[in-house]
């Protein structure tokens, strides 16, 4: 089974390396690696050139937001599977790969999901939140449960058939993404319960209330938009489900 992992990046030279590293260190060699970087002003181009052997393909052009620059990745990729792990983000440990293509394989699934440490900027064996996905019901999307998008893979069929990131969505995107997948089109899903990546702190929906307030309506138009619509407490309950992170750690 062959995996195309897209990285998306701008300005990113403080952690880009990071990320690149934990992809080609991957045990799992049937790997795709996709980058695609919004012509960013800083070191990172001349950092994603020093590993260029080690990436397939590479587009450095200005583009119109991380969904649209997530598209262009998925529009290059030729693997089973698709994995999407942005410049923030490194793959925890060389195993990731193996064992999640292991999991599709055994399951015949056509998602598979994991856990995430949110870790220090600086610090990156400082957890400061775990969050711990459990297993799959479709129901728990109606208390506000998603899986983290950069422990979530899909066949690349499933973006084929169903479309890949709604671009009118800024902070949602990739929410909407995994419930058209797994809730409105039935896709199946298998957990691996294990920590598949290491995200550095400081979400752009989380930042502050007023991103907060607008990713919520976004979560909102996410249901909207597939003709669904969400329980009572719904999108009530999906942020107050991340304060379970902390403690968990």
């Amino acid at each position: 089974m062959k995996v195309s992992v897209i990285t998306i990046s701008y300005n990113a030279a403080s952690t880009i390396e990071e990320t690149i590293q934990s992809v080609v260190n991957q045990k799992y060699t049937n790997i795709e690696y996709i980058l695609i970087d919004g012509a960013s002003k800083d070191d990172t181009v001349n950092i994603i050139e020093k590993h260029k052997a080690d990436i397939h393909k590479v587009i450095s052009k200005p583009d119109n937001g991380v969904y649209d620059a997530m598209n262009k990745g998925v529009a290059l990729a030729t693997g089973d599977l698709i994995a999407i792990l942005n410049a923030d983000d490194a793959y925890a440990n060389p195993d990731v790969i193996g064992n999640v293509v292991e999991a599709i394989q055994n399951s015949g699934a056509d998602t598979c999901y994991g856990n995430l440490e949110y870790v220090d900027r600086l610090n990156t064996s400082k957890v400061k939140r775990l969050w711990i996905s459990g297993a799959y019901r479709k129901e728990a999307f109606l208390n506000g449960w998603m899986p983290p998008h950069p422990a979530f893979f899909a066949k690349r069929k499933l973006y084929s058939d169903f479309g890949a990131f709604n671009t009118l969505l800024k902070t949602s995107a990739d929410y909407e993404l995994i419930l058209r997948f797994l809730y409105r089109y039935n896709a199946s899903a298998v957990y691996l319960n294990q920590v598949l990546v290491k995200m550095k702190t400081g979400g752009q929906s989380n930042a502050s209330t007023k991103n907060r307030l607008k990713a919520n309506a976004e979560d909102r138009l996410a249901w909207k938009l597939n003709g669904l619509k969400p329980g009572k407490l719904t999108l009530i309950k999906k942020p107050l489900r991340k304060l379970s992170q902390f403690w968990k750690r």
